[in-house]
């Protein structure tokens, strides 16, 4: 089969091509392209090429270079810069296994974004916003939004290029990042219609400008930062939580917490529930260790709710969904989970853990806490007759305090923890 070439285009014209790439592309017979790029090089196509719009019409292009290369036509697809990185060459290659591609790359709009701004950018990342148009960022929304996947790359990195679409807009994701309290370490610039008469750079400047400001349809979003001390992942100190007073105030205590997230087993990806989230202590810290997964939080009062809120807004945790309701209401709506805590269950556990185990997915861990023998007997009950495997740790904790010059230690509450899961799988 005929060889089909995607070559590397951008707004300068032929003066942004190699020689090579312009022969290509004035010795095609069939030239695949969007309305703009066409208009651009109409000039340079032979008298009698084809010329096919693409836009709006991606899923034909993989038929028209399919039907050219049958009939032995030269067939050039033209792409917007680099055709890897974030553009059409995936696509097609994915589409058309058995065909043979030439790509001639191009400068990446991003890489010419970096240079106006004389930042050095092999430490970047790159994401595109060119996905699916689910409105405005709202606090605590879960992945299956479509600026999600921004937030999940200012946690692993300091400097970003964001391809920009006309919905996901610079402002837009400026307010996103405003609402999840990421906007005092961030500078921004905006480059505007490269290469083109009307080019212009905007910044730097910070998130909240961003948000106001009015971009051209072509843009690329660049966004840095100073670098910031890494977080605790897990493991920090009771009293950086707000939690309720007095002392009942619900929080699962530091050494509890943390072999508690032990056995939840997490990854990088997992999706959590903490059921009963109190202050929202397991919560927090599972998003952490989670930076590419998902935590929904339950919380039935509505003071402990309201603080799990702050405390998820003073320590930056973007990834967590929290719903001020009695469980298992409200669940329903949650992605299937890798791993569930219960620290309270308003009455309804029986429910619960069935619930839980029936949704988790395949050797997903169900971790629960309890301080009262009738709990655990109720819970080991539930979990005998749901024909689930499950293991037991007493935690005995006593902390030291001091009396007058000197140290004893001060015992807390005995906490049972149980970790079962749904398949025959010991911990």
């Amino acid at each position: 089969m005929t060889t089909y070439h995607i070559i590397g285009v951008l707004d300068n014209g032929v003066d942004g091509l190699t020689p090579a790439a312009l022969r290509v592309i004035q010795n095609a017979q069939i030239v695949i392209g969007g309305a703009r790029t066409l208009q651009v090089f109409a000039s340079h196509f032979a008298p009698d090429a084809q010329q096919l719009d693409l836009t709006g019409r991606l899923p034909a292009v993989p038929s028209w270079v399919k039907d050219g290369l049958e009939r032995s036509a030269t067939v050039v697809v033209l792409a917007t810069g680099d055709p890897l990185c974030y553009g059409i060459a995936r696509y097609l290659i994915d589409r058309l296994p058995d065909a043979r591609c030439d790509i001639i790359p191009n400068l990446s709009t991003a890489q010419l974004a970096f240079a106006r701004l004389n930042l050095h950018w092999q430490d970047a990342a790159m994401i595109s916003a060119h996905a699916h148009d689910n409105g405005e960022w709202i606090s605590g929304a879960d992945p299956r939004h479509a600026l999600y996947p921004i937030l999940q790359a200012t946690t692993a990195s300091n400097k970003l290029a964001i391809f920009t679409s006309p919905q996901n807009t610079p402002a837009r994701i400026a307010r996103m990042l405003l609402a999840e309290n990421f906007g005092a370490e961030w500078q921004v610039a905006i480059a505007n219609s490269l290469l083109q008469s009307n080019e212009r750079i905007v910044g730097p400047i910070s998130i909240a400008e961003a948000a106001q400001c009015n971009s051209d349809a072509l843009n690329i979003m660049i966004l840095w930062r100073a670098t910031a001390p890494a977080p605790i992942l897990h493991g920090l100190r009771d009293d950086a939580f707000v939690q309720r007073k007095p002392e009942k105030g619900l929080i699962t205590k530091r050494e509890v917490r943390t072999v508690s997230l032990a056995y939840l087993q997490l990854h990088a990806r997992s999706i959590v529930w903490d059921i009963g989230a109190g202050s929202g202590a397991v919560g927090l810290e599972a998003a952490r260790i989670c930076p590419l997964g998902h935590v929904y939080a339950a919380e039935k009062n509505l003071d402990d709710a309201d603080n799990a809120r702050e405390n998820r807004l003073r320590l930056g945790v973007f990834n967590y969904t929290l719903a001020h309701t009695k469980a298992p209401a409200g669940l329903g709506d949650w992605l299937d989970p890798d791993a569930v805590f219960i620290g309270g269950s308003g009455g309804e556990l029986e429910e619960l853990i069935s619930y839980s185990l029936q949704r988790m997915t395949p050797g997903g861990k169900l971790v629960m806490n309890f301080v009262t023998f009738e709990n655990l007997a109720r819970a080991l009950t539930t979990l005998k007759n749901q024909g689930a495997t499950w293991q037991v740790t007493q935690m005995q904790v006593a902390r030291s305090q001091p009396i007058l010059d000197m140290q004893r230690l001060a015992a807390e509450n005995p906490v049972w923890i149980i970790c079962a899961q749904a398949r025959e799988q010991i911990v």
